[in-house]
This record gives C-alpha cells, sequence and structure tokens, in this order.
C-alpha cells in the first residue's frame, strides 16, 4: 500500500480543502470544531450544500449520485471532511439505509427513495435497537404480521438517535416468529413515524442532552411495497448496513481535530515551569494517542482498499473497537486539561470557561461510542470468529 499522494490525488485533496472551508458556513464549522451543539438547520443546511455539489453520498453507486472514485480518494473525501469541521452528511440517510436500498431495494423502492434521501429531503432514523435487543440485535421482538397489501406493525425501539427530527424510519421486524434460527425471519421496513400508531419520547441523556428517543409501534399499518428486499432477509441487509456504519464511525479525522483542541487548550493552560502542553507527561500522552491515530489511519487505508463492493467487510469491527477507543482517550485528554474547571455546567458569571464547561458532557456522551454500531464485545466476537478463525 503506498503512504503517498500522487500529484492529481494532492490537487484533488487540495480543491476539497477549499471547498469545505469556503462553501459551509464558518460559523457551523466552529461549532463542530469546539463541541457546541449542532442544530437540524445546521446539518440540513451542509448536507444540502454538500448534496448540490455531488459531495453528500459519494459512496453510493454513479447511477444514484455517487462517485466513480478510487478507495484513496474516497478516504482523502471523509478525512478532510472531517478535518474542516464539516457535519457529515446525515449518517442514516448517506451511510445507512441508502447503500442499503441501493444495494438491494427494488427500482420502484430506489426511484421512490434514493433522490430525495440523498439531498435530506428526507430524514432517516435507525430503529433496530430494543430494549431487550441492543447488542444482542437478533433478539427482537417487534412483529410485522401481513395483512393484505399491509404490514401491521407492533413492538418498541430504544435508543432511535434524533427521532424527533427525522421523517421516516428503516425499521427491523420480525416477520416469522417460528423461524429456526433468530436471525432468520427478520425484514426490514421502511414507515412513515408519522403514521398513526407510532409515538417517539425522548430520553434525556447523562450530559443533559435529548439525542435518542424510545420509539412505540401499535398497530401501525405499513404498505407491503414498503418492505427492502426479500421478507424474512433483514439480517443479511442489517448486516451490510452495520458494516457501513462501523467504518464510518471510526473517526480519525474527527480525532485529530478533537486532539488539536486539546493542545490548543493546553499551550494556554499555565503549570508550574511553563505550559500543560510543555509538560513532559502530559506530551508523553499526547504522542501516544497522536502516534495511536496514525496506526488506525493506515489500517482503515488497507481495509477500505480491499472492501468488496456490496461484501461488508469483517475488519471494520477492528477500525469500529479501536476508534471508539481513540475518539473517548481525546475526550478524557480535555476534560483532564479542563481539570476543576469542567465540574460547573452550563453556569454563567464564573471563572470556568464555556469551553471546559462542555468537556464533562462530552466526555460523559462519548461513552456511547464503544456501545453504538455493536459494542466492543460484539466487535471482539467477530474479530475473533471471521478473522482470526477461533
Amino acid at each position: 500500500m503506498k503512504l503517498a499522494l500522487s500529484p492529481d490525488e494532492v490537487a484533488f485533496r487540495d480543491e476539497l480543502r477549499r471547498f469545505y472551508r469556503t462553501e459551509i458556513p464558518a460559523e457551523i464549522r466552529e461549532k463542530v470544531e469546539y463541541g457546541r451543539e449542532l442544530t437540524r438547520d445546521d446539518i440540513v443546511t451542509s448536507h444540502k450544500i454538500l448534496h448540490e455539489h455531488g459531495l453528500a453520498t459519494p459512496n453510493w453507486p454513479v447511477a444514484w449520485g455517487g462517485k466513480d472514485w478510487t478507495p484513496i480518494q474516497r478516504h482523502i473525501w471523509e478525512d478532510e471532511l472531517q478535518l474542516a469541521c464539516v457535519p457529515e452528511p446525515l449518517t442514516f440517510n448517506a451511510n445507512m439505509i441508502g447503500p442499503v436500498i441501493a444495494q438491494f431495494g427494488s427500482q420502484e423502492l430506489k426511484e421512490r427513495f434514493l433522490p430525495p434521501t440523498a439531498a435530506l429531503d428526507i430524514w432517516w432514523c435507525q430503529g433496530f435497537s430494543e430494549p431487550d435487543a441492543g447488542s444482542d440485535l437478533a433478539s427482537l421482538r417487534t412483529t410485522a404480521v401481513r395483512d393484505g397489501d399491509s404490514y401491521i406493525v407492533n413492538g418498541q425501539k430504544i435508543w432511535t438517535t434524533l427521532a424527533q427530527y427525522a421523517d421516516w424510519i428503516f425499521c427491523l421486524v420480525r416477520t416469522d416468529p417460528n423461524a429456526p434460527k433468530k436471525q432468520a425471519g427478520i425484514s426490514l421496513l421502511l414507515f412513515d413515524v408519522n403514521t398513526p400508531g407510532v409515538t417517539v419520547r425522548p430520553i434525556k441523556l447523562i450530559d443533559g442532552h435529548h439525542e435518542v428517543n424510545e420509539v412505540f409501534f401499535e398497530n401501525v399499518r405499513v404498505p407491503a411495497d414498503q418492505l427492502v428486499g426479500e421478507e424474512n432477509m433483514g439480517w443479511t441487509y442489517a448486516k451490510f448496513l452495520l458494516g457501513n456504519e462501523r467504518t464510518g464511525i471510526t473517526g480519525v479525522g474527527r480525532t485529530k481535530v478533537r486532539l488539536a483542541v486539546a493542545k490548543q487548550y493546553a499551550e494556554r493552560t499555565k503549570v508550574a515551569g511553563g505550559t500543560l502542553l510543555s509538560d513532559p507527561m502530559f506530551a508523553a500522552r499526547v504522542a501516544e494517542l497522536e502516534n495511536e491515530l496514525l496506526a488506525l489511519e493506515l489500517t482503515l487505508l488497507r481495509v477500505v482498499a480491499n472492501s468488496s463492493e456490496g461484501k461488508p467487510n469483517p475488519a471494520s469491527s477492528v477500525l469500529k473497537l479501536r476508534g471508539t477507543e481513540l475518539q473517548q482517550a481525546a475526550t478524557e485528554l480535555l476534560l483532564d486539561v479542563a481539570g476543576p474547571d469542567a465540574l460547573p455546567v452550563g453556569a454563567e458569571n464564573i471563572g470556568s470557561p464555556d469551553w471546559a464547561q462542555r468537556t464533562g458532557p462530552s466526555y460523559l456522551n462519548y461513552r456511547k461510542t464503544t456501545i453504538y454500531g455493536g459494542s466492543s464485545e460484539v466487535q471482539r466476537t467477530i474479530i475473533a470468529s471471521t478473522i482470526l478463525g477461533l
């Protein structure tokens, strides 16, 4: 695997750098850089600008708006996006249900859903986890019973991210309760969250924010033509989707930005003999994290370069596992830079600066990263069975 960019790749990278830093509003990028909360309008604005220039869904098939890029170009696109602090295209649309519909959906589903999904004219949310089926997703109990030209859906989903903003949900349901294996008998349905019988209830997180929700289904009637692919093949589609999600969760560029911000604040923090950044113990900790990030980035490049179209790469579990650990390490570093100033949260007219007050909630929020998309324990099981053959 080559490590140096060709002249054409350098030009490609430089054009993306220019675009990201001039076309996406600076106030939105500043929010991302310093960990401030984005509004729904911020996310939509950024996504639509990217879409208008063909940069929201480059990993999709070319026929549906994707780009005929090399693996290294795709990596540059994502890495430079993160380094420029541009909000990434809404992952539920760009990395999850869009690629699934493009790969497994009927022509009718593709024509109906892919254009508005790419443009974020539909905001999707993910109906996978349940109270008793989180890491063990195959144990899901939400049912869909065929009734003429419809399915009747009953059950509950939980940890449904940004469902309060969503228009539609892609939902794993059990269509054959008598299937011999729990992974069998599962299907993937698409439906409007405003359908009668759907209730969205907020969950307040440990950091005080409303990011996730419970979603309840009571006799929800879903047209049968909104089934993705074949009935009882939903587990196959879910594995494909989760493979894409896990690669995207890696977030090397995002962690680089967070580390750079930590170094910026450490350089301003006075300690005996100079600044915190010049402290040998702290500097060694930063260097170790930077080296770990480099190793992860090289692994990511290998995985991207060797992925087969339409097939989940089990190495995405390695990326997800290590990437989320390093994201947590970066938030912990910021928390330690803030020190006691991290304790007051949301306080006004005190000496603790705003950035320091955000480090505590951010640290707590990032505990989720080693859980969603399949917990670290699940990733280790996948690595052991599919990569190491244990």
